[in-house]
């Protein structure tokens, strides 16, 4: 995982935790970083001093962020994840239309996981869609 200091145009400062720098840039180009403060999408990266990371000092940063609990609720989640994928119909990039026939009766009634943009995303809510994104947990991309 990568962290990132962000800031938006209205000058507010935060943080991001990203698999990748390329997963920081795919998500911004669909418009899925926002300012948590203000919502405003133009966001950009601060300059940072560069980590550099050892595995001692991966591992004393994991003791140190990852108390018990927190990772028996990630483990929690990883397992309703796998059940979710397990349980549904990877449908890719053709989400939105199927998630559309699904609801509209057009088609079986069953679970879907796919890619949607963050437009489609909106453009099924606003229509009375249900969807929900499925978490990127820690370790996912390492």
């Amino acid at each position: 995982m990568i962290r990132y200091d962000l800031v938006c145009d209205n000058a507010h400062e935060f943080e991001g935790w990203f698999g990748s720098a390329d997963d920081f840039d795919r998500q911004k180009e669909r418009s899925l970083v926002n300012c948590p403060t203000c919502g405003s999408p133009r966001v950009t990266k601060r300059l940072m001093a560069p980590s550099v990371s050892t595995a001692r000092k991966k591992e004393e940063r994991r003791h140190a962020v990852m108390n018990a609990h927190n990772q028996e609720m990630i483990g929690k989640l990883r397992e309703l994840v796998t059940a979710i994928k397990a349980n549904a119909e990877d449908v890719g990039d053709r989400f939105p239309e199927e998630a559309r026939k699904v609801h509209y009766g057009e088609a079986e009634q069953r679970g879907l996981i796919g890619k949607a943009t963050a437009e489609e995303a909106r453009a099924l809510i606003e229509e009375g869609v249900e969807i929900a994104p499925l978490p990127v947990l820690p370790d996912d991309k390492n």
